[in-house]
């Protein structure tokens, strides 16, 4: 159902922070592959692209959901970043700020021609919330290249991790003809490390 690794591990020899940015405006200049990771707040984020750059400590993790308020980059050996969103859905921000990350979080995904795949991560131990069916339906209406991303599988035991996962897709299915490319992850245990790492780098081959 879900991608898994078929391929010799890509071997990530350095990641650093590059820049944050408040708008799409002020980005890199598009000339390498970018690959967004994005979702509700405390869906652990920052802790999955620690997990995939093996970099403890490179994206800030907070128990403190809605951190993140700007585009944050990170650059991996020299040849591609990996790009933090804001969480979207954080009720406790200001109608005015949560206007404003809409807004710059949409016109990154939708202007951004680096954008190589968009990763929406899903709190595995969550039923399907509308704010996140809305948003994959957003990316697909607008032709917007995505992945989904389940985290946390740890939290779950392997039957009620693949029985929750399944169940998800099922009701996607329901009004999708076909499911993007699908990954289970925790990054506790590094599970779907190599799944995620191995699709970059098939994406990596391809012109921007």
């Amino acid at each position: 159902m879900y991608v898994t690794s078929n391929l010799k591990d890509m071997i990530i020899n350095e990641a650093r922070f590059h820049i944050s940015s408040p708008s799409v405006d002020k980005c890199p200049d598009g000339k390498l592959h970018e690959y967004a990771f994005i979702g509700r707040s405390n869906v652990g984020k920052s802790s999955l692209i620690n997990m995939l750059t093996g970099r403890k400590g490179l994206a800030m993790t907070s128990s403190t959901p809605g951190k993140t308020m700007l585009i944050n980059y990170f650059l991996v050996n020299d040849q591609w970043y990996i790009v933090d969103l804001p969480g979207y859905g954080y009720a406790k921000r200001s109608k005015a700020d949560r206007e404003r990350l809409e807004k710059m979080i949409k016109n990154y995904i939708a202007r951004r021609e680096a954008m190589t795949n968009l990763f929406v991560l899903i709190d595995v131990r969550h039923k399907p919330q509308k704010i996140d069916i809305e948003f994959m339906e957003w990316l697909g209406e607008n032709g917007i290249p995505f992945s989904i991303v389940f985290t946390k599988l740890d939290k779950l035991t392997p039957t009620a991790g693949k029985k929750s996962i399944a169940a998800y897709c099922e009701t996607l299915l329901e009004q999708w003809e076909e499911l993007p490319p699908v990954f289970a992850t925790s990054a506790e245990d590094r599970r779907g490390r190599d799944a995620i790492l191995d699709y970059i780098e098939q994406m990596n081959s391809l012109p921007l």
